[in-house]
């Protein structure tokens, strides 16, 4: 089935989301809708599956116009849709789901799932899904959820599947999976639009890409192009995709945290016994799929939660049940994962929201009177430090763009004498050109003398910054790996695999299929840098003749096996 966009426009008030699109979707093609958090992909989507009406522009099937009032016309029209948050009850069992919206039933009125189930199965044998047609939603991993969603599209006979971020919950183990069911799906004549900004991913598995850019098509590209390109049309300048980071220089360790806890109210321990520690001068990382356990771990350092068990120490004093304002004025910089509900306050101007922690300390304030000069003064520096872009400084803060957004909150947090600096998802939604930037920051403060630590589900950032890498999985810590670790190797610890067994299991398999079927870009076009090309990394100090590292559970910071990350 041959899809065609058309001149698609939709503008919800001033703001106009998607501009004149034109995308033709081959039948049989795996075409990616690269593009920026904003720039407008889902969106588009979701006009394509009837969520949203076009203000301008005509969808054609098989170059016939046609008009979805709402997702039931594009799915009988064989359009399908995978979200990036998935629609799944969780109660429910697989085949329950399955049937929503299309139920049969039985005489006397009884929900009948034989057919149901007799379809999924044959598509889970069809494509090796593995899916048990009777499992509860809530008792599957993510990566089989995800399959669940697939088959929902695939029963109702989708010719056209729509994946939106599909990798954003996924291990890179799922990932690979995930990219070897597109092909299968492509094989078998399905095509795909695949909306993503991972580069990587999307040169592995695309048969051509339209890159957009503030709701404009800015250009076409093939699978062939470099990272390099993609990320210039992206951005609409160059930009450079990989981080000049000298190797960490660890000192004492004066950030702990010892047999830490954090209960839920429904009695969850959402963290679970969770031990480390950060040096002065390295960079710790926490990688894991989203949900187990970065945030609370974070909240709990800062003193937002509440049932909190454990021990939390800054140079020997104890941080835990401090309030949120003493954890600050210890020297704690803090970068929430939400920017637009923690980070920032929309209305305020952006002057306002860079001394949001210190409006009542000299020299913004002098007794109960703040000195508005000494305010903008101050915004005038940190914009012009951070590259703001912006034009005053008594704008509100809520009209900035995502990433200049996400650079006031940097900028407030950095400009303060730091003892530790905390920064959790610190480039999501942001562009590769910012992102660019805040890197550097994060590892200049790093360079200062200052313990880090970032959590990142994205595992190019993880690799990119990490000196050290601590894995989650269900709240309790994996293992603490060095940087260098091999992406399979992570992958299976965030999957919960111990170290040891993580290392011998990534050993023992050298048959994986490889993400791209394209050779390994060089250094310049890799944006995780070298050491995700590099499965066993390589420890500081003998480059050429130290192997693979051991797999340690915990690996104590200053000691030789912080890797070597420079480019």
């Amino acid at each position: 089935m041959k899809l065609e966009l058309k001149g698609i426009t939709k503008r919800f008030g001033s703001l106009v989301a998607n501009d004149h699109i034109d995308v033709v979707v081959e039948p049989g093609q795996i075409h990616c809708l690269l593009g920026e958090n904003g720039a407008g992909k889902s969106t588009l989507m979701n006009v394509l599956y009837g969520l949203y009406e076009p203000t301008e522009g005509e969808i054609l099937i098989d170059d016939k116009p046609v008009r979805f009032r709402g997702p039931g016309d594009a799915m009988a029209a064989g359009i399908g849709m995978v979200h990036q948050h998935f629609m799944l009850v969780p109660v429910f069992t697989v085949a329950e789901n399955v049937a929503l919206g299309a139920e049969t039933t039985k005489t006397g009125g009884f929900l009948d799932l034989e057919d149901t189930r007799r379809k999924i199965r044959e598509i889970s044998d069809r494509y090796g899904f593995d899916v048990d047609p009777d499992a509860l939603i809530e008792d599957l991993p993510v990566g089989v959820q995800q399959r669940v969603e697939i088959i929902k599209a695939l029963v109702r006979d989708a010719k056209v599947l729509i994946l939106d971020e599909p990798t954003a919950v996924l291990t890179p183990q799922d990932t690979d999976e995930l990219l070897d069911i597109m092909r299968q799906l492509k094989s078998h004549g399905t095509s795909i639009v695949f909306i993503s900004h991972k580069l990587r991913e999307v040169k592995a598995v695309s048969d051509t890409i339209t890159v957009i850019r503030r709701g404009k098509v800015v250009g076409t590209a093939s699978p062939g192009a470099s990272t390099t390109e993609l990320a210039s049309m992206m951005v609409g300048r160059a930009v450079s995709l990989t981080l000049d980071k000298a190797p960490a220089q660890p000192q004492e360790t004066t950030f702990e945290v010892k047999d830490l806890t954090v209960i839920a109210p429904s009695g969850q321990h959402v963290v679970d016994g969770i031990s480390f520690g950060i040096a002065r001068g390295e960079i710790l990382a926490l990688a894991g799929v989203q949900g187990n356990g970065q945030t609370e771990l974070t909240e709990a350092i800062l003193g937002l939660q509440e049932r909190v068990h454990g021990s939390i120490t800054l140079d020997g004093d104890e941080l835990l049940g401090r309030s949120v304002k003493d954890v600050l004025n210890a020297g704690v910089g803090f970068v929430p994962e939400d920017r637009s509900l923690d980070g920032l306050i929309g209305t305020f101007s952006i002057a306002e929201n860079l001394i949001l922690d210190r409006y009542d300390q000299a020299p913004f304030a002098k007794g109960i009177s703040m000195s508005p000069a000494k305010v903008l003064e101050n915004a005038k520096t940190r914009i012009e430090e951070f590259d703001v872009r912006t034009p005053s400084g008594s704008l509100a803060a809520g009209t900035l763009s995502g990433g200049n957004q996400q650079k006031v909150v940097m900028a407030r947090e950095l400009s303060r004498p730091l003892r530790l600096f905390i920064a959790s998802q610190p480039t999501r939604g942001v562009d590769v050109g910012s992102i660019e930037f805040l890197h550097k920051r994060i590892v200049a403060e790093r360079d200062h003398g200052t313990p880090v630590m970032i959590v990142s589900t994205e595992l190019d950032e993880v690799i990119e910054l990490a000196d050290r890498i601590a894995v989650l999985y269900k709240g309790r810590l994996v293992g603490i790996v060095p940087a260098g670790t091999a992406r399979d190797v992570l992958g299976l610890m965030m999957a919960g695999v111990s170290p040891d067994e993580a290392h011998a299991d990534a050993a023992g398999k050298h048959t994986a299929p490889p993400l791209s079927d394209n050779p390994a870009p060089s250094a310049a076009e890799n944006p995780a840098g070298s050491a995700a090309e590099n499965p066993a990394g390589t420890p500081a100090g003998n480059p050429a003749t130290n192997p693979a590292p051991a797999a340690p559970s915990v690996q104590e910071p200053g000691s030789s096996a912080v890797g070597d990350h420079n480019e």
